[in-house]
């Protein structure tokens, strides 16, 4: 599983982006390309959150980005990870890179990432500090690293293949979850990089060489796999976790990062497994991050945890037979401090709303919120046809009320489900 962090929908080159990926356009002329694909939230800890479990991220514990510091949130122990049902299965596991899940302090005690399902763990609690050029704040397996010359997507490439290189001859199959930092603040990229982009103290510049950087440090991990002869045998996944922050990367969607809109949450999804899922093939059925895990467990024929799942197994449609294929539940997103606080995709549309209920924009999330969230509601539901109106511009919620009341129901029911199930950190 491969992670860009706050990567745009048209950031890179399979999907008409500026940055130089010939990697990942290599992976997408391999594998299946979704062209309408989401992360699991609008901001970093809640997608990751739904990408591990399939689950909405309240149900799991996670609201919006965790500040470890001052908050009690974490991902739930309670939680099946994807990590777990394959460690289960025989796997060795591995996760390297931005965690964000929460990790102990002295103040709150935290599961950490073998908690979760995985072996061997290299991570830092958020960013890489003080910028993706020689961090300090990496944690491998519970103890600090140090500061650590090189950038951060090639030291997390490092730490990949210096894994994969210790298990040595082993049969036992594996799983790798990266998660790259890059193109997320504070950015740093070689000079010899950014100078492709434009002048080397231009944002935009700095910005686009972190993509393309990742791209080099994902090229020297397929490296390492041919190396193994376990190219063939491999699903590699990959996606981004939110939007950009960049309004001129996001595809011309409305909103960006930490929105709501179509800009905040739609992002790239590359499925490669050669032998199964067909070569050079590109879908426009809407998928997304909380889709991972069950389509996993659904390829390699593992059973699914015993609970509500909020993604739907994507096989059929990996496999060519999208005729074969139903959503279970239609997307669903929710962010405090995004205006509209709630979002639904089911077929074509998308229907967003406002809380109906006082609640700050602020980016620090307070879990004396919860409460209110939980019993909140919704008001101002604007309508759209997303197969028409990609830029959420024209609001179809007067012309056609009868299609709104029904999104509507189907939004609350969604909503009522996730809240039942929310985990109120202030009763801890």
């Amino acid at each position: 599983m491969l992670l860009s962090d706050d990567l745009g929908y048209r950031d890179i080159g399979c999907y008409g982006g500026p940055v130089k990926t010939p990697t990942l356009d290599g992976l997408a002329s391999q594998g299946m390309r979704f062209n309408q694909f989401y992360s699991g939230c609008a901001v970093c800890s809640p997608s990751r959150a739904t990408l591990m479990t399939g689950r909405h991220h309240i149900r799991t514990g996670v609201y919006s980005w965790i500040h470890d510091a001052s908050q009690k949130s974490h991902l739930l122990r309670r939680e099946v990870t994807l990590a777990e049902i394959l460690k289960d299965a025989g796997y060795a596991t591995a996760h390297i890179g931005k965690w964000h899940l929460g990790l102990p302090t002295q103040a709150h005690a935290k599961p950490t990432p073998d908690q979760h399902g995985f072996d061997h763990w290299f991570a830092t609690w958020n960013n890489a500090e003080p910028s993706h050029k020689n961090p300090n704040n990496f944690i491998r397996n519970g103890k600090p690293v140090g500061e650590t010359e090189g950038y951060s997507c090639q030291i997390v490439a490092d730490e990949a293949i210096a894994w994969l290189d210790q298990r040595g001859d082993t049969p036992q199959p594996f799983f790798l979850n990266v998660w790259f930092h890059e193109p997320h603040a504070p950015i740093a990229a070689p000079d010899s990089i950014v100078k492709d982009y434009g002048p080397v103290n231009n944002r935009a510049a700095i910005y686009s060489a972190t993509i393309d950087n990742t791209d080099r440090a994902i090229q020297r991990l397929l490296n390492k796999l041919k190396e193994l002869g376990v190219t063939d045998r491999t699903l590699i996944i990959y996606a981004s976790d939110n939007g950009s922050y960049r309004d001129d990367r996001t595809g011309g969607l409305r909103g960006r990062k930490g929105m709501n809109w179509e800009g905040g949450i739609r992002v790239p999804g590359l499925f490669v497994w050669p032998g199964v899922i067909k070569s050079g093939t590109v879908s426009s059925t809407p998928a997304g991050l909380v889709d991972v895990l069950p389509s996993v467990c659904g390829l390699l024929g593992l059973e699914k945890p015993d609970r509500h799942l909020d993604g739907t197994d994507l096989t059929p449609i990996l496999r060519g037979q999208p005729e074969n294929w139903q959503r279970n539940q239609p997307l669903f997103w929710h962010l405090q401090k995004s205006r509209p606080i709630v979002a639904m995709r089911d077929g074509d549309y998308s229907l967003v709303a406002e809380p109906d209920y006082e609640l700050s924009k602020d980016n620090m999330f307070q879990e004396a919120w919860i409460p209110k969230i939980r019993s909140g509601g919704y008001r101002n539901f604007q309508m759209f046809n997303l197969s028409n109106d990609p830029q959420q511009m024209n609001n179809l919620a007067a012309e056609n009320p009868e299609l709104l009341e029904k999104l509507k129901s189907k939004l609350l029911k969604i909503n009522h489900s996730i809240m039942q199930e929310a985990h109120d950190w202030t009763t801890q």
